[in-house]
């Protein structure tokens, strides 16, 4: 989620951390110990081929097989084989891993814009691309973590802050409902808008701010001079990812004063605004793909890569090893009885 990582942001909806490798020692020192392997291997190949020349002493095989037994030559190799993994995996638990994992972060803050200009009582999205994205939002909002802080901001030709940050779900939906269209899209002041919102966001224990992003639900037509670009820069600058839903299809019109007017989405301008702030631009042409997009935001804000000792999983690999090679050690034993 091309990928849509977010380090800052998480979603609870992940159980529990996901291990996904190695990534340095503790105590790289101690890998020094794996020189042995080599001279293990070196060895084990020189005796294997004294007990070759050996073999070659004994001109009648019956005799051999008897005494040898009918001892499997793969068996022989796979035993030594697994026994060899488990003294690498224990050399490297030995060495204490750092192993990289996606853990939840406990804390962030939404801003959600929803695009309230005339443009979006367009029909081309059922039943208008405002409902729809009022719908849509209040589902997205209601998969957050209860912890996290949502903030509601309107984009018109004067945008304003609905909701101020909190984690009040009801009141998030309230100020979605009340929400009716107006004229007029500034999307630049929008943005600046949305940044002012994060600020109002409650600091955490340590006294710095939540991180935050901005979710845009607009058909992207804007009608104010202030550049839309600008304000995205702003938010770059302050690592702010904005990721945009673009409504409606090309054939969209609205019907104003007796007159059609077609509005067809600025998908270009979206996504022009994401990829400056490092967010994405998804297409929303009927309310399943806005469904997908949202689905896609939430899997890839929904962890953090952090750096933990992972000892014990490495040197419970390494036991498994030694176990599997314990079990073809007796099965070869038990062929000399």
């Amino acid at each position: 989620m091309t990928s849509l990582a977010l380090p800052s942001l998480t979603f609870a909806a992940a159980p529990s951390p996901l291990f996904l490798g190695i990534d340095g020692f503790e105590s790289a020192p101690r890998l020094w110990l794996l020189l042995i392997i080599p001279v293990l291997i070196a060895a084990y190949l020189i005796v294997l081929r004294r007990k070759t020349h050996q073999g070659m002493r004994y001109t009648n095989t019956t005799i051999m097989g008897a005494v040898m037994g009918s001892q499997s030559q793969w068996l022989r190799h796979v035993t030594v084989a697994l026994g060899l993994l488990s003294l690498i995996a224990l050399t490297f638990a030995w060495a204490q891993p750092l192993g990289v994992e996606k853990v939840p972060r406990e804390r962030a803050t939404v801003v959600v814009v929803i695009d309230i200009s005339l443009s979006m009582t367009a029909t081309d999205v059922s039943p208008t691309r405002l409902d729809a994205a009022k719908a849509e939002a209040k589902d997205f909002i209601a998969d957050l973590p209860d912890g996290y802080n949502v903030s509601i901001v309107s984009l018109s030709g004067n945008p304003a802050v609905r909701l101020p940050p909190m984690d009040d779900r009801a009141a998030a939906e309230r100020a979605i409902d009340v929400l009716e269209p107006q004229e007029s899209s500034a999307i630049g002041t929008a943005i600046t808008t949305a940044l002012a919102a994060l600020d109002q966001a409650p600091l955490g224990e340590d006294e710095t701010p939540a991180p935050g992003m901005i979710v845009f639900l607009s058909d992207g037509e804007n009608t104010n001079p202030q550049s839309p670009l600008q304000a995205a820069q702003q938010a770059a600058e302050r690592e702010v990812p904005i990721y945009t839903i673009a409504f409606g299809t090309d054939n969209g019109y609205v019907d104003l004063d007796g007159t059609r007017a077609p509005v067809p989405p600025d998908q270009d301008l979206l996504r022009q605004i994401s990829e400056i702030t490092g967010g994405e631009m998804y297409p929303a042409d009927n309310a399943g793909q806005l469904k997908e997009a949202y689905t896609s935001i939430q899997s890839e804000v929904g962890y953090e890569e952090e750096n933990k000792e992972v000892t014990a999983t490495v040197a419970g690999i390494g036991l498994i090893f030694a176990l599997v090679a314990a079990v073809g050690a007796v099965m070869l034993g038990a062929r000399f009885r």
